[in-house]
């Protein structure tokens, strides 16, 4: 898969193109349906598909301070886009300056002049041009003045509930990690590198990973969970881990951390990038009065993570 920042870097010899367009935070099953259409017409046709996509996310230049919790970082995001057979990504800088353009300035500098569009798929929900002002009835109107077609993907969902990446969010700050693996079609993962912490696990006979996570990553509710923890890029190297998030109530903690401890791993992971796939919620956070039972909790949560994760 090609990867161009900016409209700028698109070749100068790039052809017409199946192009579609969105954030796509978290690549989830309405994501992938819709991508996965415009990579199917673009086989069809004989054309090479495009995802445009934005970086930052929109929201935080059109409403500075709104930015969303992320799902899925810039090079997880490509990569998960180059799996659902993608010819290329374009991520366009979102600045003030281009959050300005008309509807129709968008079709004329975006679609036709840069991406060359032969047809363009979209969701029924998709909005366009400042003050999103642009909607799936213009753009086709636009299409047949320009030269293109346009065609909606409808969106998806399962038990009435429509997937989205909004929805996905509220899945994830409620700790409900199962229903964001639905809607995702996978296990939300949450990245960071490993830095030093208290050492208070490793005292407790349980050393943990303690993750310094994005700013605004999406990080599930302070509980327990069951996850797999996954050391570099690919899945080769993992290891089912005990995963606590909170502020550690029973040492009066203040900060907020992601802390893993992995199964059967020795070693040392810091300064390590290692991601954490949640696979299920398994308790709140709660505070202890001694550290018999503390320890006594820890254990029995390693031990449910063994059993789901087995």
């Amino acid at each position: 898969m090609q990867r161009w920042r900016g409209l700028e870097s698109v070749p100068g010899g790039w052809g017409r193109s199946v192009v579609t367009i969105g954030v796509f935070d978290g690549v989830h099953r309405g994501h992938q349906a819709i991508i996965g259409h415009a990579v199917k017409r673009a086989r069809d046709m004989g054309l090479q598909s495009v995802v445009m996509t934005f970086d930052p996310h929109p929201s935080e230049v059109v409403r500075p301070g709104s930015h969303p919790a992320v799902l899925t970082e810039s090079v997880r995001k490509a990569e998960l886009i180059e799996q659902l057979g993608v010819d290329a990504l374009c991520v366009v800088p979102f600045t003030p300056e281009f959050s300005r353009l008309s509807p129709d300035e968008f079709v004329h500098d975006v679609l036709v002049q840069a991406l060359h569009a032969a047809d363009v798929v979209v969701g029924d929900n998709f909005r366009f041009g400042h003050k999103a002002a642009g909607d799936v009835t213009m753009l086709e109107t636009l299409g047949r003045t320009f030269g293109f077609t346009v065609e909606e993907a409808p969106l998806v969902s399962a038990d009435g509930v429509v997937f989205s990446s909004t929805y996905i969010r509220s899945c994830v700050d409620a700790g409900d990690v199962r229903a964001a693996a639905a809607a995702l079609g996978r296990p939300h993962r949450l990245a960071g590198v490993v830095v030093r912490g208290d050492q208070r696990g490793r005292e407790l006979g349980f050393p943990t990973a303690n993750l310094m996570t994005h700013r605004y990553a999406a990080v599930p509710a302070d509980g327990v969970y069951a996850a797999w923890l996954i050391r570099g890029g690919g899945d080769a190297g993992r290891w089912p881990a005990s995963v606590s998030i909170g502020t550690n109530p029973t040492f009066e903690g203040r900060e907020r951390r992601v802390e893993a401890y992995a199964l059967g791993f020795s070693g040392d992971l810091y300064g390590e990038r290692v991601s954490l796939d949640f696979v299920a919620h398994l308790r709140e956070q709660r505070k202890y009065d001694a550290i018999e039972p503390l320890i006594a909790q820890i254990r029995a949560d390693v031990e449910e993570t063994r059993v789901l994760l087995r």
